[in-house]
């Protein structure tokens, strides 16, 4: 019984096992020629976590400098994100600097209860700090050109008088040459603006006269031509009542001749 069951298909009990089923095949990231995952790329990246916002403001505050010193601040980025990603972080430069844009707008409009407060307090006040220092260098290196202008000055003051009059005098005649020379270019384009604006005058008088002729010319033109069609009228006028009086004189000599013939 147990083998009528088996050779037929439709009633086995004991049926074969399923072929095992291939694995599918592996897909690979892609990565593109700067050695980026593309794939981890397109896929919307989770949010910021407390370490990585960390280890990014640690990055950021070393590179400060750096980002103070140029404007072409890409390739800065570029290694922020670099740095990340050897610390297990993928991030782009994009996501980086609009991070950071982030930072900075929560830092100017939170308290300190934000969490980040004392390492954006650090940065900035590092910065401070370095313009500071700056200023005070520029301060001091003003200081050392202005005695060493002073004492310049002093050694050239008494061989310069007679040079620094003859200078103001030279520059006197330029200047006095200049405005010459200025005021006769202004009179010679005001005396240009005049002749222009008097040619354009003329030319509309003339062009006036030529509408006010043209105008005239077809009003009388006008008149004439209805002059000739009024006295076409009455001539046609004319030749139709004449015509009627023969008509109606060639009737009445018909009808004359007919009351003729029947009398």
């Amino acid at each position: 019984m147990e083998q009528y069951f088996n050779d037929n298909p439709y009633l086995n009990i004991n049926p074969a096992p399923p072929p095992p089923l291939s694995p599918p095949p592996l897909l690979l990231p892609q990565v593109g020629d700067d050695g980026r995952d593309k794939d981890r790329e397109r896929l919307p990246l989770p949010q910021w976590i407390h370490a990585e916002t960390a280890e990014f403001l640690a990055i950021r505050s070393e590179l400060d400098c750096r980002f103070m010193a140029t404007k072409r601040n890409k390739p800065l980025w570029e290694e922020m994100s670099n740095r990340l990603r050897c610390k297990g972080f993928f991030r782009t430069a994009e996501q980086c600097k609009s991070k950071w844009k982030n930072l900075v707008t929560r830092f100017k409009d939170a308290n300190k209860q934000f969490p980040f407060h004392e390492e954006m307090r650090r940065i900035f006040s590092k910065r401070m700090e370095r313009v500071l220092s700056s200023d005070t260098n520029k301060e001091g290196n003003e200081e050392e050109e202005e005695e060493e202008e002073k004492m310049d000055e002093r050694s050239k003051r008494k061989g310069g008088v007679v040079k620094k009059k003859k200078k103001r005098k030279e520059l006197e005649e330029e200047v006095a040459v200049a405005l010459k020379e200025f005021v006769r270019r202004q009179a010679e384009r005001e005396a240009w603006w005049v002749e222009a604006a008097e040619a354009r005058e003329a030319e509309r008088r003339v062009k006036e006269e030529e509408w006010r002729s043209a105008m005239a010319a077809l009003s009388e033109e006008r008149v004439a031509m209805e002059r000739r069609w009024r006295e076409r009228e009455e001539e046609r006028r004319s030749r139709e009542e004449v015509r009627a009086e023969r008509r109606h004189a060639l009737i009445m000599s018909l009808l004359n001749k007919l009351a003729n013939e029947e009398a």
